[in-house]
């Protein structure tokens, strides 16, 4: 039994197309593994996946959880302090890395007024009352990530990455498909999801170019397949949704020749 090592940092667009869609104790979608074993007997994949907060915040982040936020017991799970200030994927041994665009598009962090670090307060609105004062008092939100900066960030954390290994890098963009959006008409619109979703795509276009990472191409996938069948809303997709994307990346790694024996390389 030969078995390749996957990291996956990101969020769960990672997790439930690699490792399991699961929903009310039940699951939908059992990763990639039978994929796997299917089309490559004797062989199967482990995945370890952590949670991203954002680039910026992974850039920043020295490793060490600030003793403020370590002395109190916020509810942050899955986002948990270990997962926000982890430095793992710049340390791990693995055969390939794969990352998403969704948290650079989607989140927003706030940073600490005086110490700087930055912090994802996950659900921060079912925290105490004392937590949540804390929290404004404490902290200044900060907007989306321009697209120009994440990829410049991305560009610098695949860089890091490159340093220790030459480890297959594979990043997942996004289907720009948006349940309920109607506009047919821009003018005087701020961006819509949609559209910022479609500037990160070809931004990555354009990353792959310079680094050589693998694009995990989300948005063609959903397509092709339908969006109101594989998508539950504008993040997350169905079990044929993950399906579909587990069988790219298990096509993209094959073409890599990550299921080669190295003596037939």
């Amino acid at each position: 039994m030969q078995r390749l090592t996957i990291f996956a940092k990101g969020n769960l667009d990672l997790r439930d197309s690699l490792y399991a869609l699961k929903s009310g104790g039940e699951t939908l979608w059992n990763g990639i593994n039978p994929l796997v074993r299917a089309r490559f007997p004797g062989q199967s994949v482990r995945v370890q996946h952590e949670l991203w907060t954002r680039s910026d915040a992974l850039l920043q982040s020295d490793g060490v959880i600030p003793q403020e936020l370590a002395e109190r017991n916020l509810p942050l799970e899955p986002y948990t302090l270990e997962a926000q200030f982890s430095r793992a994927v710049f340390e791990a041994r693995t055969d390939v890395y794969v990352l998403s665009l969704q948290p650079d598009v989607a989140t927003s962090l706030v940073r600490h007024s005086r110490d700087g670090y930055l912090f994802y307060p996950n659900e921060w609105r079912n925290w105490s009352e004392p937590d949540r004062l804390w929290l404004r008092d404490n902290f200044t939100k900060l907007p989306l990530l321009d697209v120009d900066v994440s990829l410049e960030n991305l560009s610098r954390i695949i860089a890091k990455i490159r340093e220790r290994t030459e480890a297959p890098i594979l990043v997942y963009n996004l289907s720009a498909v948006v349940p309920g959006e109607t506009i047919h008409c821009y003018s005087g619109v701020d961006e819509i999801f949609s559209t910022r979703i479609r500037r990160f795509n070809l931004a990555l276009v354009d990353l792959s170019k310079a680094s050589g990472i693998s694009v995990i191409d989300v948005d063609a996938i959903i397509a092709r397949g339908g969006a109101d069948r594989l998508k539950f809303d504008a993040m997350h997709l169905t079990a044929d949704g993950c399906r579909l994307v587990a069988e790219e990346v298990l096509r993209v790694l094959d073409d890599l020749g990550c299921f080669t024996p190295p003596e037939q390389r």
